[in-house]
C-alpha cells in the first residue's frame, strides 16, 4: 500500500532535518532560503514541494539556495562573462520544478546575502548575481532593491510585429481573451482586462488554459490598465498572476515586467517614465533603461523582508 501525501511529505522533511532556513517575501511572493555556499546540499524536488507545502511544510512559492556560482555548471557559464558574479540564485518552483529566473525571488535573495554577511550593499551600490536567466544587477534603491532584469522579448515576435495578439486564454471568465506572449528571461503571458469585476472574481485555483502554450510553459498574467493610463509621466495598472509550478501568487516580479511590456504595447508605445504595477502583495515599480547590449532593459524596483529563521527538525 502506498504512503498517503501527508506520510510523503513528513519523510521528505525528515531528510531535511536539521537544515537552517530563512523565509522572506517581496511583495507578498514568498520564499524558503538555505546558505549552501560549498553545493554540498542536494535538495531533491520532491524535498522541495514538501518544504513549500502550505499545509505540511513551512510554505512559500519557491525555494532558494544560496550557493557559489563556481559550484554550478550554471554558474560558471555566467562567471565566464562576469567574473564578479560570485554568488548564484538557485531557484526552484514551490512545486520543486527548477525556473530560470524569480523577480521578487532576486531581491529577497540579496537581502538574504547581506543578512548572512556574504556581501555588503550600500544605498547606491550595485551587485552582479548569476541566475539561469544569465547575470542580474542589483542596486540598492530607496524601495528596497532595483534589479536590472535585462531585454525583453516578444515570444511570437512574427504576430507582435503585426500587434496581433497570439494566444488565447480561458480562467474561468464567460468568454476566453486573447493574450500577448512576453519573454523575460522566463515566459510570460498577458491579458488585458476592461472592468475591475473580471480581475477580482477571475478564478485562479486552476492553471489558465493557454493557445498556443509556450514551448517551456507559461505564467499567466491579468492586467487591469488603470484610467487614465498615464497620469504625471506614471503609468498604472493593477495585476494578477498564476504562476508555473505554483498557482496563484501575491505578485511576480517577472510578471510585473511583462505585464507593463505588453501595456505599453497595446497602448502604442506610450511615453511613460515610470509603471506602477499594483498586485495583491503591494506595489513594484517598473521602469526601461537603456542596456549595455544596445537593447531595452527592464528594471524592477521593490521591497524584499525576512521574517523568520530557523532548523527543520
Amino acid at each position: 500500500m502506498s504512503a498517503s501525501v501527508p506520510e510523503q511529505h513528513a519523510a521528505r522533511l525528515r531528510e531535511l532535518s536539521g537544515m537552517a532556513f530563512t523565509k522572506g517575501h517581496g511583495t507578498g511572493n514568498d520564499f524558503i532560503l538555505i546558505a549552501d555556499p560549498d553545493g554540498a546540499m542536494d535538495v531533491l524536488p520532491e524535498q522541495v514541494a514538501a518544504v513549500c507545502d502550505r499545509h505540511l511544510g513551512l510554505g512559500a512559492d519557491g525555494f532558494i539556495r544560496a550557493v557559489r556560482s563556481a559550484i554550478l555548471s550554471e554558474g560558471r557559464a555566467v562567471l565566464a562573462e562576469h567574473p564578479d558574479a560570485e554568488w548564484f540564485m538557485d531557484y526552484r518552483n514551490g512545486d520543486g520544478s527548477v525556473s530560470e529566473m524569480c523577480g521578487n525571488g532576486v531581491r529577497v535573495f540579496v537581502h538574504f546575502l547581506i543578512s548572512r554577511g556574504f556581501v555588503t550593499l550600500d544605498d547606491g551600490q550595485a551587485l552582479t548575481i548569476g541566475t539561469r536567466a544569465g547575470a542580474k544587477v542589483i542596486t540598492r534603491s530607496s524601495a528596497g532593491y532595483a534589479v536590472d532584469m535585462g531585454p525583453w522579448d516578444f515570444t511570437f515576435p512574427e504576430k507582435a510585429e503585426e500587434r496581433a495578439l497570439d494566444s488565447i486564454v480561458d480562467a474561468g471568465l464567460e468568454v476566453p481573451r486573447p493574450a500577448l506572449s512576453v519573454g523575460m528571461g522566463n515566459p510570460h503571458t498577458v491579458v488585458a482586462l476592461s472592468e475591475a469585476a473580471e480581475l477580482d472574481e477571475l478564478d485562479l485555483h486552476r492553471s489558465p488554459l493557454v493557445d498556443p502554450v509556450p514551448p517551456h510553459g507559461t505564467n499567466v498574467e491579468f492586467v487591469l490598465p488603470s484610467d487614465p493610463l498615464v497620469s504625471d509621466g506614471v503609468g498604472t495598472i493593477r495585476m494578477r498572476v498564476h504562476e508555473r509550478g505554483v498557482g496563484e501568487t501575491r505578485s511576480c516580479g517577472t510578471g510585473a515586467c511583462a505585464a507593463v511590456v505588453a501595456t505599453r504595447h497595446w497602448a502604442g508605445g506610450i511615453a511613460a517614465d515610470r509603471w506602477d504595477v499594483h498586485v495583491p502583495g503591494g506595489t513594484v515599480a517598473i521602469s526601461f533603461v537603456a542596456g549595455p547590449d544596445g537593447r531595452e532593459h527592464v528594471v524592477l524596483d521593490g521591497p524584499a523582508v525576512l521574517v523568520a529563521e530557523g532548523i527543520l527538525n
